[in-house]
């Protein structure tokens, strides 16, 4: 990183040219300028050339995707832009950056991006030509059933989109499942690698990796991110700078991306594909060690696994060196093009229950380890994921990288040492506005903290109403009380509620009472019909309500009259029997700190956060956000989750609201 003695002079002159270059953009694309959108952009420039890390709260509607995507133009090295979600690194790449890159033509910029994604985003030519590899490693052409119109209709797409010099990404693809996507596409363990496929030159995932090549600006995903630069696996081209948006998810994506699972049906399916290639025992052998799998897991309970029980480790220990062995007696390949796809997949199929079993076997101290519970459809499998993901992404990530995190919710209990510190940042290498980083402790990772506001005056524009008058929320669901509640205050919007509920049997409940009690209002429930289809529903008639759970707190975007009322059901706590939350809060506390404000409270600010952020998308938008969980005004962290949501106008009076809400709902 560069020096930070020399930073007050390249700031300020990187400051001044990034505010020159936002205002030609803004002018350009007919937008007015927003104070807090200015001093995150010169922020973000001043973090660029320093090389000290930023943390910057933006709240909704202030513009900080053209706040970032202006200085990182600027830049003079490469700079990595990674999301969260598909949502927004789509609204970057079809919508912000081609009018950006429009704006400041002439301001004599690179204004090159390319997008990059995990391989197994993108359709593989070679299992679209060649075929997919059944359980024993034979290619079939088209799988049996429905199955196969839906797979040729995709083959055909593909095709189209190699002929037309597309990009082959799973976005574009015509609708369809999972299970039918893993029918064209190929996971980085399973693909035969550009030199050895005969249609690398053509690949899409290879050609993708070379627009980032010749590209100033990267978007990418924290996944992607994580298993570049955290896991040590070279993924996207050298960059300089990253900016991580949406960064109140990535700590959970970064556990996701080094998350690890196991089932018997897995070490089975690589044991019998294994079959076709390997002369000796060692497949039969490691289908043995399944079996031996089974018999362990059948014995347990779901749940965390603190200590590994000897039949569990004995088990896990034979399927690693059967895995090993396997992977051993594959016969030797040639290193012409046009390598054998099933072999390679089936090999690859069993390094990955070896990798897998070799990490749960060593039941390391910095990992988790559990047994999930069994469906009809999943039998229980094990996972295991790092206790902990600060210590890798300050060693990997902020030591080698300028990293500016940005969100709407960073500020978690009104400042930023929750995010800061699970990120790798310690409170105590922040340093203050106006002082001098060599006043920081020796060896430290400076960093800054900016929060640039909101354009919304969320004094006027919502009101905050925590029935302080319910009983607490018992562990039975809802009770007819809180009920009652929902019914009063659905009613009094006359529909236009968005309720976001911890379980979905707390939301099927809820959306089963209303119906009855107010059947002239149209209510839907998640799980009725894929989420797209609810969210138009729900804007095309504001007399509806739409009732879920977690995707709806963070990934619905519903701005006007459509939702003038957001229900919380109760704080969102963790469940105290997840294996990975009460392993970190457990850990939290044996350190000498607050598992429960570290883990639990902070988790819950979060999410309300961002379920409280549903409501006010537009400076015009006018609402309430209703809580029916009394702790929340009543609890001694009750403070702690007030100060992380916006400033809204706070009451306990269900009368003023019921009123408010009436009032607002014979404006339509």
């Amino acid at each position: 990183m560069p020096d930070a003695d020399a930073a007050p002079v390249t700031a300020t002159a990187a400051a001044s040219e990034v505010s020159r270059l936002l205002a030609t953009a803004v002018e350009a694309l007919g937008g007015s300028e927003r104070a807090g959108q200015v001093a995150m952009a010169e922020a973000v420039a001043e973090a660029f050339e320093t090389g000290e890390h930023l943390l910057v709260q933006a709240g909704t509607g202030t513009g900080k995707s053209l706040a970032y995507l202006v200085p990182a133009l600027l830049h003079d090295r490469r700079v990595v832009v990674a999301t969260a979600t598909l949502a927004l690194q789509h609204q970057l790449v079809e919508r912000d950056l081609p009018r950006l890159v429009e704006a400041v033509a002439d301001a004599g910029v690179d204004t090159s991006y390319a997008v990059l994604k995990g391989r197994s985003n993108y359709a593989c030519l070679h299992r679209i030509r060649e075929g997919v590899p059944d359980d024993q490693g034979a290619l079939v052409q088209v799988p049996e059933g429905t199955m196969g119109a839906e797979v040729l209709k995709l083959r055909a797409w593909a095709e189209e989109e190699s002929e037309q010099g597309g990009t082959g990404e799973r976005d574009h693809a015509p609708r369809h499942t999972d299970r039918v996507w893993r029918q064209v596409s190929v996971s980085h363990r399973e693909c035969l690698g550009a030199a050895k496929c005969p249609f690398g030159g053509e690949c899409f995932a290879e050609l993708a990796k070379e627009r980032a090549q010749r590209s100033h600006l990267v978007i990418t995903n924290h996944s992607l991110l994580s298993i570049d630069a955290i896991e040590g696996v070279p993924m996207i081209p050298d960059y300089d700078c990253v900016v991580v948006d949406e960064a109140h998810e990535v700590t959970a994506r970064v556990t996701q991306a080094a998350t690890d699972e196991l089932a018997v049906a897995e070490v089975e399916r690589a044991a019998r594909r294994s079959q076709r290639f390997v002369e000796g025992d060692e497949a039969d052998d490691l289908d043995d060690a399944a079996g031996a799998l089974a018999d362990a897991i059948a014995d347990l309970p779901p749940g965390r696994i603190d200590r590994l029980p000897e039949a569990l480790s004995d088990a896990l220990v034979l399927v690693r060196d059967a895995a090993r062995t396997c992977v051993s007696a594959y016969p030797k390949e040639s290193g012409d093009a046009g390598g054998d796809a099933g072999r390679t997949q089936a090999r690859g199929s069993v390094q990955e229950v070896f990798a897998t079993a070799e990490r749960m076997a060593a039941d390391a101290e910095g990992d988790v380890l559990w047994l999930s519970e069994g469906t009809e459809r999943m039998p229980p499998r094990l996972h295991v994921a790092p206790l902990q993901v600060w210590g890798p992404m300050r060693d990997k990530l902020l030591a080698d990288k300028t990293v500016v995190f940005t969100s709407a919710t960073l500020m978690l209990g009104g400042d930023f040492t929750s995010v800061a510190t699970s990120v790798g940042l310690r409170p105590d290498e922040r340093r203050a506005e106006g002082a001098d980083a060599s006043e920081l402790p020796a060896g430290a990772v400076p960093w800054r903290g900016l929060d640039v506001g909101s354009p919304f005056d969320y004094g006027r524009q919502a009101i905050l109403y925590v029935a302080r008058h319910l009983p607490p929320p018992g562990r039975d669901g809802l009770g007819e009380a809180q009920l009652d509640e929902i019914v009063e205050l659905v009613d009094a919007a006359q529909g236009r509620t968005l309720g976001l509920f911890s379980s979905r049997r707390a939301a099927e409940a809820a959306a089963a009472v209303v119906r009855e009690r107010l059947p002239h209002l149209t209510t839907l429930a998640q799980g009725e019909a894929q989420l797209p289809e609810l969210a138009r529903q729900f804007v095309d008639d504001p007399h509806t309500c739409l009732f879920g759970t977690l995707s709806l707190w963070q990934g619905l975007d519903v701005p006007g009259d459509t939702c003038q009322l957001v229900l919380i059901d109760r704080i969102p706590f963790p469940r105290p029997d997840d294996p990975l939350m009460s392993a970190r809060q457990r850990a939290a506390d044996r350190a000498g700190g607050n598992g429960f404000m570290q883990v639990a409270a902070t988790h819950a600010a979060l999410l309300l956060a961002q379920g409280s952020g549903r409501l006010i998308r537009t400076a015009s938008d006018r609402g309430v956000v209703a809580v029916l969980d009394p702790r929340l005004a009543t609890a001694r962290y009750g403070g702690f989750l007030r100060a992380s949501l916006p400033p809204m106008w706070t009451t306990s009076d269900p009368a003023v609201v019921r009123q408010a809400l009436s009032r607002l709902a014979a404006k339509d």
